[in-house]
């Protein structure tokens, strides 16, 4: 199948989501294609949408190289046998840990606009891409998420590779792929529109979700 965009992409993959209506969830959407199916899937499930925010934390002398990863909350999640092997100081983890911090509260108030984050304590998280390729930025948002209180984590996407259930056996709960191709070199593949998704975008959603949950349990 081809998605005609994120928003076609989200609904085909809502609908192999329904069984969660009604849990206490919340789908979490990578930014920032992984929002515009995310709105789909959390106004199908009728949960909230919030964004999960992660930065990786890039090996100093080799940044594409992650070390590790952090999250909101304080999180820090460190591949120590990784940073052992490459001898890195503990002084230099906290250097890129401290300019990614910075980046990381810069974007919360960029994309919430102040308002507070939905928490993830006690229910289900969904998390939510708009495909996964390495998969690495959904495989560091699940032990965030886990370390964020939740109960359950399911990464969920519209497109990925079949070897992506095997990678993610020990972080997830559950991994709902809509389509997993024999053949699968880029997510952009099956896809008609996959431009890239404005900041704008993002936030749109991100309050419009907010807006429409609060109509809900207060209509006029």
């Amino acid at each position: 199948m081809m998605y005609h965009n994120r928003g076609h992409a989200g609904r085909v993959l809502a609908g192999l989501l329904g069984h969660l209506k009604g849990r206490p969830l919340v789908v979490v959407g990578l930014p920032r294609g992984g929002v515009e199916v995310g709105y789909e899937v959390a106004s199908a499930l009728e949960a909230p949408l919030e964004v999960l925010l992660v930065r990786k934390l890039g090996v100093p002398f080799q940044p594409e190289l992650a070390m590790g990863a952090i999250g909101e909350g304080g999180i820090r999640i460190l591949d120590r046998k990784r940073i052992k092997r490459l001898g890195i100081p503990s002084s230099e983890i906290e250097q890129v840990e401290q300019q990614e911090r910075q980046e990381l509260a810069r974007q919360a108030e960029h994309f919430r606009g102040g308002h507070e984050a939905a928490g993830l304590e006690g229910r289900t998280a969904v998390i939510v891409d708009d495909g996964i390729a390495t998969g690495s930025t959904a495989l560091a948002a699940c032990p965030i998420a886990s370390n964020l209180g939740a109960d359950q984590v399911i990464v969920a996407a519209p497109v990925g590779p079949r070897e992506a259930f095997g990678r993610f056996r020990e972080v997830a709960d559950q991994v709902v792929i809509a389509q997993t191709p024999k053949s699968f070199l880029a997510i952009g593949m099956f896809y008609r529109d996959f431009a890239p998704t404005p900041d704008k975008i993002v936030i749109d959603l991100l309050n419009r979700r907010r807006e429409e949950l609060s109509q809900s349990r207060f209509p006029e």
